[in-house]
């Protein structure tokens, strides 16, 4: 991901503007993807962990002869 530079954040054109602007939008999008990602992958990584636990407490009652309601 490109970072915008200090020279480029004072465009003389409108052609220069439209070319920052998009720059900046282009970097906001790529960061909020990228965090979109992160948050899939760690509720997706929760999900799962709270599956486990729920069979091992399954488990545990079984042993334990505890009939599940």
């Amino acid at each position: 991901m490109d970072v915008i530079s200090t020279a480029d954040a004072n465009p003389q054109n409108v052609q220069d503007l439209t070319g920052f602007v998009q720059g900046v939008m282009q970097q906001m999008q790529d960061k909020f993807k990228t965090m979109s990602d992160q948050i899939v992958t760690r509720l997706d990584d929760m999900g799962n962990r709270i599956d486990d636990l729920e069979r091992n407490i399954a488990d545990l009652m079984t042993q334990a002869g505890v009939e599940e309601k």
